[in-house]
């Protein structure tokens, strides 16, 4: 088995930053009404600027995939070309089409020669995901590199017109014209972007990262799904696939937006979040000391206090001043959340060999955590 490097890292954030309060103007009102959660959600998310691959008109600017093609863009130099690659892996929540894959989608834009492609799909650990693939790749011999993405554009999800026939019909049954909180929730959670790490198996200029392991976990054989699309969720907890509704009841009903269980939630997000990560520790001899910087993907810094406390119960206790993240500026990315976390992180001019970087990735899809564990060389 061979050494895995990430060498370089590279990150796409569409056009400008958009701040708390422009965020409706992009998204749009729905039944022309602000909304009366979105600013309770802001407080508790603390996030206060976020990227939309969208104008001011809601128009899309970007696809997911030129987002990420342009994130990859940035690794390549004199050094390594677009032709010197061998693996392409793509993490995302959120591919533009159901068919072809969105490493597909990518590799069409690239322009480049044949290459090995892996498409991960998922929620927050699609991006984890991909890493994993290419770092097995790597690590196992059968490719020298492998180029890494995790990227989301979801913002065209969220948009205001995807919920005006549902309005139409809670007005026709004389309910309340508000749609359900589970699907407003994310509307101001969520944003737009990518980020991009080329593996290989030599170390390469300063700060290459060696990555010493990776772990994964998932509960879904105990826990129903918590954040879903194209689907709905029945009383017994299943989730009725969209194929199965009436084509007229995918817009009535909003089958395809973004729609998360908030009790579930916060039920079990920290508990298991916790018990993973103290297997993944124990399982691999990592003491809490061991960790220069611990980059937690969380969607909200509602969780963070809870999960540092969740974790110090387990006996986990990382002080905060090793905490590393970005989303009160970069907003929640999803899969790209992590990659650019670490792209800032690598990019800082702080890191010193030797230092270590424990990445932690939940996803509340139906509860899966993954972990990766760095060193500076």
């Amino acid at each position: 088995m061979l050494e895995v490097y990430i060498t370089k890292s590279g990150k796409y954030l569409p056009n400008e930053a958009v701040t708390n309060e422009e965020m409706e103007s992009f998204l749009g009102l729905i039944n022309n009404s602000a909304s009366k959660a979105r600013r309770i959600i802001l407080r508790n998310n603390g996030i206060t600027s976020r990227y939309y691959a969208l104008d001011k008109e809601g128009k899309p600017t970007h696809t997911n995939a030129e987002l990420t093609n342009n994130a990859i863009e940035t690794l390549f130099d004199s050094n390594f070309t677009r032709n010197e690659v061998e693996l392409l892996s793509c993490g995302t929540s959120t591919p533009d089409s159901l068919l072809p894959s969105h490493a597909a989608m990518v590799h069409g834009l690239m322009k480049n020669r044949s290459v090995e492609l892996n498409s991960s799909s998922g929620v927050c650990n699609a991006g984890m995901n991909a890493l994993k693939f290419g770092y097995l790749s790597v690590k196992s011999g059968n490719t020298n590199n492998a180029v890494c993405t995790g990227s989301e554009r979801v913002s065209t999800w969220m948009l205001a017109d995807k919920f005006e026939n549902e309005v139409v019909n809670l007005k026709s049954l004389e309910e309340q014209p508000i749609i359900a909180f589970k699907k407003d929730f994310l509307r101001w959670m969520l944003s737009d972007g990518a980020a991009a790490f080329l593996l290989e198996n030599k170390p390469r200029g300063e700060n290459s990262l060696k990555i010493e392991w990776m772990e994964a976990f998932s509960y879904a054989h105990e826990l129903e799904a918590c954040m879903y699309a194209g689907g709905d969720k029945m009383e017994n907890g299943q989730i009725k696939p969209w194929s199965d509704y009436k084509s007229s009841e995918w817009l009535t009903e909003s089958v395809f937006s973004i729609k998360q269980d908030v009790k579930i939630l916060d039920k079990h997000i920290l508990v298991k979040g916790a018990e993973s990560m103290k297997a993944a520790m124990a399982k691999n001899n990592l003491k809490p000391e061991d960790i220069t910087y611990f980059l937690p993907h969380v969607s909200s810094h509602y969780f963070v206090a809870g999960l540092y406390k969740a974790l110090a119960e387990e006996g986990i206790e990382v002080p905060m001043e090793k905490w590393f993240m970005n989303l009160k500026k970069v907003g929640n990315v999803g899969s790209a959340s992590i990659y650019l976390m670490l792209e800032e992180l690598m990019n800082s001019g702080q890191l010193k060999k030797g230092d270590t970087i424990l990445l932690s990735v939940p996803e509340s899809g139906r509860f899966s955590y993954s972990y990766a564990y760095l060193t500076v060389c």
